[in-house]
């Protein structure tokens, strides 16, 4: 028996050795990554209360609110938590009854996979537990969880000047391609957005495609500050092409500070309803049923964090304003669009879809659209934006068309598949 598990653990040192060989690496060299790995895993796999089993294969950890990844931070560390808001936007209580108004007579759908099998008790906040091939997958364990630089959108060409260092290509900056729209030369201090949910299809592993709002201040150079939320498809980063919920923070242009969801100390999460980076359920069908989700990200007039809120319901925590320079006061631009990475596989433009693949021209019901756009002004009152901008790199891949009316106030549809015949 003993000579036959020291065969079975050679062959097992054999395989693992020849698989790092093949990526690239010694053995040696694979060893130590797997080992800043599983101290990467230790540092932001905190002890759970409970443990729930998603359907789609996610293990949901119940954290003790105060033991979250945030605390991590070394000016968290005696950070007394702001359990609520002090305000909330002027007008999101009356948005808030219309909405209702119109959903009464609809049976209210789940929200995430995990919901199935249990909720995280009072006092915890779920958190989707990162396993040792998630961090694998990423470049080094140091970017795990990071977008590459330059992810959000430049459309004011003035902006794209100020970036010296972008890496331009694929008809956007390091190959992300955006169908947006945006408003820009005010102060804001939030945004809100009704965002059609699909799952696109994507080409590359490599390669993602999402639906959010970004609220941004300073250049796009060095100093980008970023609060983006909504939802992606990525498998790089979650390991399956499901729908998931997500947000992101960077303070210095995606290069060193921020990451993904709970990743990194940053976001205080205090709900202990919604995962960040958990599915959502259930997503639109071409030509079928049409579902949308709801973001506000806000500036709490009195204590300066910027809060998120998902749907009519679920305030789910804040990034204190310290993690900022920029937006420590206010965003000076505000954009909401799809954005998907085009790595350009075999020299040609990526067929990896943003919203529904379709192209803004096929309407509800078939293209993606955002709705009853918003921002918060200085006097934190949610009101229609003006002047709104709309952008995209290359409209024969993702387009974006945008118009207003009485019950979806601004809006607009965006999205394409890709490479096609005007897209090669």
């Amino acid at each position: 028996m003993a000579a036959h598990i020291s065969v079975s653990h050679s062959w097992l040192v054999l395989f693992l050795c020849l698989f790092l060989m093949a990526a690239g690496l010694s053995c040696a060299e694979g060893r130590t990554r797997r080992s800043a790995v599983h101290r990467h895993l230790k540092r932001i796999n905190k002890p759970a209360l409970k443990t729930i089993q998603s359907p789609d294969g996610d293990m949901i950890d119940c954290i003790p609110i105060s033991h979250q990844p945030a605390f991590d931070h070394p000016f968290l560390r005696n950070h007394t938590i702001q359990m609520r808001p002090t305000f909330h936007p002027n007008g999101l209580f009356e948005l808030k009854e219309k909405e209702e108004e119109k959903e009464k007579e609809k049976e209210k759908p789940m929200l995430q996979h995990w919901h199935v099998n249990g909720r995280c008790p009072e006092g915890s906040v779920p958190i989707r537990r990162t396993r040792e091939e998630d961090v694998l997958r990423a470049a080094s364990v140091r970017r795990y969880g990071r977008k590459r630089r330059s992810a959000a959108a430049a459309p004011d060409p003035l902006s794209m000047s100020l970036s010296t260092d972008m890496e331009m290509g694929s008809g956007g900056a390091s190959g992300h391609q955006h169908a947006i729209a945006y408003v820009q030369g005010d102060k804001y201090y939030g945004a809100r957005a009704t965002i059609n949910v699909w799952q696109p299809r994507i080409e590359q592993s490599s390669e993602f495609s999402l639906s959010q709002i970004w609220i941004l201040g300073g250049s796009f150079g060095q100093d980008l500050n970023s609060i983006e939320a909504g939802w992606q498809v990525s498998p790089d980063l979650y390991g399956d092409n499901n729908t998931r919920l997500f947000t992101y923070w960077t303070s210095d242009a995606y290069q060193a500070t921020g990451c993904y969801n709970l990743l990194c100390s940053g976001f205080i999460q205090i709900n202990n309803d919604i995962a960040m980076g958990a599915s959502i359920y259930p997503i639109s069908n071409y030509g079928g049923s049409q579902y949308d989700i709801s973001i506000l990200v806000w500036k709490d007039p009195k204590e300066g964090n910027w809060w998120m809120q998902f749907g009519r319901d679920y305030v789910l925590g804040y990034w204190p304003s310290f993690l900022f320079s920029y937006l420590a006061d206010s965003a000076s631009m505000i954009e909401w669009g799809g954005e998907v990475v085009n790595s350009e596989p075999d020299g040609s433009h990526t067929s990896t879809q943003m919203g529904s693949g379709q192209f803004p021209e096929e309407g509800f019901g078939k293209s993606s659209y955002f709705r009853n756009i918003q921002v918060v002004d200085e006097s934190n009152n949610l009101r229609a934006p003006k002047g709104v901008g709309t952008f995209t790199e290359k409209s024969n891949c993702y387009d974006v068309q945008s118009g207003s009316n009485g019950d979806w106030g601004t809006y607009f549809y965006y999205g394409g598949p890709g490479k096609n015949p005007n897209c090669p």
